[in-house]
C-alpha cells in the first residue's frame, strides 16, 4: 500500500462528518466537498445513500476531477458495489464500504469489492481505514452488507412494535439493552445512526430481494418526511412519541 497523503470526502451526512474528523485526527490532509484538489487526492470517499441519481452523479463528477487511478470508496448501504461500479469509466477502482456514524464506538468498517474491483484498490481501501484507526472486514457485495443489514432489521422490528403500541420507546430500548446486552436500544441506536441510513438499507433490501420482511416500517418513512431523523435533527422516535402524547392531552 502506498502512503495516503490526501483524502477528499463527498457528502452532507453524519458518516461523512465522522470520517472527515477521523482523517484530521490521523494527520491526513483532508478536504470535505471540495473536488478542486481532486487531481492530488489518493483516496476519494463518496457517501450518498438516499438518492440513486444523486449518487450516480457524484461518482461521475468525482471521476472527472481525479487522477485515472485514484481509489474511489463508496458507501453501499442501499445499492451493491457492482452496480455503482457500472456507472464509472474505470470500474476497477470502485470499492464499496459500509459503516455508520457510530463508527467511533464499533470501530468496524465492512468492505465489499465489486466484481470489477482491482485487488490493488481493495488493498488501498483496507490500508486507508486501518490508518485512521478502524478494523476492516471484507464481505460479499450484497445490499446492506452484514452488521448494517442485521441492525437495520432489528430497528425496523422495533419501529413496528412502537407503531403497534406493544410498548413505548423507552421500554422497547430498555428491554433490548437488558435482554441482549446491546450498548443501545434499537430506537436509540437508530437515532444515533440517522434514520435515513436505516431506511436506505431496508428499502435497498426490499427493492433487491422483494421479500415482505424487508419492507420499511411506515413510521420510519413518516419521520424522515417530517425531518425527524435522529440526533442530527434533535428529533426522532422519542420526540414523535412525546408529540403524540401532547396532541392527545390537548384534545
Amino acid at each position: 500500500m502506498s502512503r495516503i497523503n490526501q483524502v477528499i470526502i463527498i457528502g452532507h451526512n453524519p458518516i461523512a462528518k465522522v470520517l472527515y474528523e477521523k482523517c484530521k485526527r490521523s494527520g491526513v490532509s483532508v478536504f470535505w466537498n471540495d473536488l478542486s484538489q481532486g487531481i492530488n487526492a489518493d483516496v476519494i470517499i463518496e457517501t450518498e445513500n438516499s438518492n440513486r441519481e444523486e449518487k450516480k452523479k457524484a461518482i461521475q463528477e468525482i471521476e472527472a476531477a481525479v487522477h485515472p487511478e485514484t481509489t474511489i470508496l463508496s458507501t453501499v448501504l442501499r445499492l451493491p458495489t457492482t452496480e455503482i461500479a457500472s456507472w464509472a469509466q474505470n470500474p476497477s477502482r470502485i470499492v464499496g464500504f459500509g459503516t455508520f456514524a457510530t463508527i467511533e464506538r464499533t470501530g468496524l468498517v465492512e468492505i465489499a469489492p465489486a466484481l470489477q474491483t482491482n485487488p490493488s484498490h481493495l488493498n488501498e481501501s483496507k490500508g486507508f481505514f486501518r490508518m485512521i484507526g478502524n478494523v476492516t472486514e471484507v464481505v460479499k457485495d450484497e445490499v446492506g452488507l452484514v452488521f448494517p443489514r442485521i441492525l437495520a432489521m432489528i430497528i425496523n422490528e422495533a419501529a413496528f412494535a412502537l407503531m403497534e403500541n406493544t410498548a413505548d420507546a423507552a421500554s422497547i430500548d430498555e428491554a433490548m439493552k437488558k435482554g441482549t446486552n446491546y450498548p443501545y436500544g434499537p430506537l436509540e441506536w437508530a437515532e444515533k445512526i440517522g434514520l435515513e441510513d436505516i431506511y436506505a438499507i431496508l428499502q435497498g433490501l426490499f427493492d433487491q430481494l422483494g421479500e415482505e420482511r424487508y419492507r420499511p416500517a411506515s413510521l420510519i418513512k413518516k419521520l424522515i418526511y417530517a425531518g425527524w431523523t435522529g440526533e442530527k435533527a434533535q428529533k426522532g422516535f422519542y420526540y414523535y412519541q412525546n408529540h403524540l402524547r401532547g396532541s392527545e392531552v390537548s384534545e
